[in-house]
């Protein structure tokens, strides 16, 4: 009788992870077909990735990260198809000593901040570097570099990912609530906020124009991924040793050059230039089902991970650049 009660059990058991799994497959393939028909908008996109991570949880959390690190580069390079060159070099040029200037800064604060809130000093540098240049990609380049472990790289992740959540929504209402023009609030997106997938997420509920000065501005930031990772490879190299470190592998982001490349095509093909708005409206697709597989990524253990004081570090240094830029562009941008 036993083994007869211990089989219905786990039949019991088996039939409802099979439904549960039945479930999470069904809601999940609904919204990537929703994303594909353009049915959801970015922001609608992200929270319904989260919700769904968060309460049925993701039944392919790992391919859904890579999938949606493949999918975002390669919608970016799309969108690039749709950018004439000179407005992508009018955009990089507009905010390079800005850019300088808002890096070198947060990199400085995030220093202070941290040794105040007694942070781990990998976790720190990596919050810090996320914020300063383009979020995610730069947690990964520099904790790569720096030798930080898993936990420091999800306090981190954690972190940015909220952070970017509520830039997607928020820096709209402000830029429509101050009267920022596309070029003004596509600076500041690109400056302030930290993924590029929300970056163009957000700019495009403001306009073509924000998006493209948005998306120049982000991608040009991004190119400090390498001169701040081997920096930081060898200021943790001699604290950790008390020697220079060696040369560290720093990952080019390959995908920035392809996007100029696509952009030069855009300019001097005339076969392309009659299709700019198809290949736009594509792109932006992609990027929509982009933010639903971020939001589908994260899960309940990452936000738990992230303890109060790395948060309280995100936010301070996440204010003091957004708003630090915002008066800058508002006075010497138009």
């Amino acid at each position: 009788m036993e083994n007869v009660s211990l089989q219905v059990t786990g039949t019991r058991i088996s039939k409802r992870l099979t439904t549960r799994y039945a479930v999470q497959v069904t809601a999940f393939t609904a919204c990537i077909v929703a994303c594909l028909l353009g049915v959801l908008s970015p922001p609608v996109a992200l929270a319904a990735g989260m919700i769904l991570a968060l309460t049925l949880d993701n039944p392919a959390h790992r391919s859904t990260h890579r999938a949606a690190q493949f999918l975002l580069k390669a919608s970016v390079v799309l969108l690039g198809l749709s950018m004439d060159l000179g407005a992508v070099v009018r955009a990089g040029e507009s905010g390079i000593l800005f850019a300088a200037a808002t890096i070198g800064g947060t990199l400085a604060l995030g220093v202070i901040t941290g040794k105040f809130l007694q942070i781990n000093p990998k976790t720190s540098a990596l919050i810090s570097a996320g914020t300063a240049i383009c979020g995610g990609s730069a947690i990964a380049a520099v904790g790569t570099v720096i030798g930080a472990g898993e936990s420091d790289i999800s306090v981190a992740m954690g972190t940015v990912f909220m952070l970017n959540a509520v830039a997607l929504y928020t820096f709209p209402l402000v830029g429509h609530g101050l009267n920022l023009s596309q070029t003004q609030f596509g600076i500041w997106a690109g400056i302030s906020i930290h993924d590029i997938s929300s970056v163009v997420g957000a700019a495009s509920r403001y306009g073509l124009t924000a998006l493209q000065t948005a998306t120049a501005v982000k991608l040009s930031r991004a190119l400090w991924i390498v001169p701040v990772s081997m920096a930081a490879a060898k200021l943790f190299g001699r604290s950790n040793t008390g020697q220079s470190a060696p040369k560290p592998k720093v990952t080019v982001p390959w995908f920035i050059g392809l996007f100029v490349i696509a952009s030069i095509l855009r300019t001097f093909v005339p076969a392309i230039q009659g299709h700019t708005t198809t290949i736009a409206y594509v792109a932006g697709i992609g990027l929509t089902l982009t933010l639903f597989l971020v939001g589908a990524s994260i899960n309940r253990t990452t936000l738990r991970t992230v303890g109060v004081r790395p948060m309280v570090q995100g936010i301070l240094l996440w204010v003091c650049i957004s708003l630090t830029s915002l008066f800058v562009i508002t006075h010497c941008f138009s």
